[in-house]
């Protein structure tokens, strides 16, 4: 394992956002973290993780303290499907459960292994109603999740039509 990391990375591990992260960093919250050029160089404790010290003031910081243990799920959303179609909005139609978080978003890009998971008879109770099909995520895999605005822009829309 290296030993230091940059942003991206570092907000991965510590499941908080590149903004968030780039806030404690102006605070000077992340021990060590110093500024080469352009790119943060955050350095890792023993455990593999960024240490951010504790702020002054207001509730205790949501990041991750240890590595992620459970794996990660991505679900399809049909009733979303069906419901933007019928009534022409975009409503983010993917949900990725991270521990005991869900995210909901338009496109998530898998940067490593995964694997498809269809159970007709045996659904998923973790998420509502009991998913049959899923996309199952090793807890160490990074994810970028991606949502749009209600329109999608003219550039990807596929070319001779509408």
């Amino acid at each position: 394992m290296t030993d230091t990391v940059g942003t991206t990375e570092a907000a991965f591990l510590l499941n908080i956002s590149t903004a968030r992260l780039r806030l404690l960093l102006r605070q000077g919250r992340l021990k060590g973290a110093k500024k080469v050029k352009r790119f943060w160089i955050i350095p890792l404790n023993s455990r593999g993780m960024p240490e951010i010290t504790p702020g002054r003031r207001g509730p205790q910081g949501t990041w991750n303290k240890g590595f992620r243990t459970g794996n990660t799920f991505i679900h399809v959303l049909r009733k979303e499907i069906d419901y933007n179609r019928d009534n022409g909005t975009s409503l983010p139609a993917i949900s990725v459960k991270q521990g005991n978080r869900n995210y909901r978003c338009h496109e998530a890009e898998i940067l490593g292994n995964c694997k498809i998971v269809y159970r007709p008879h045996k659904p998923n109770k973790s998420q509502a109603g009991g998913a049959r099909l899923w996309i199952e995520v090793e807890p160490d895999t990074q994810i970028i999740r991606k949502s749009f605005l209600d329109t999608e822009p003219e550039e990807n829309k596929p070319k001779g039509f509408g």
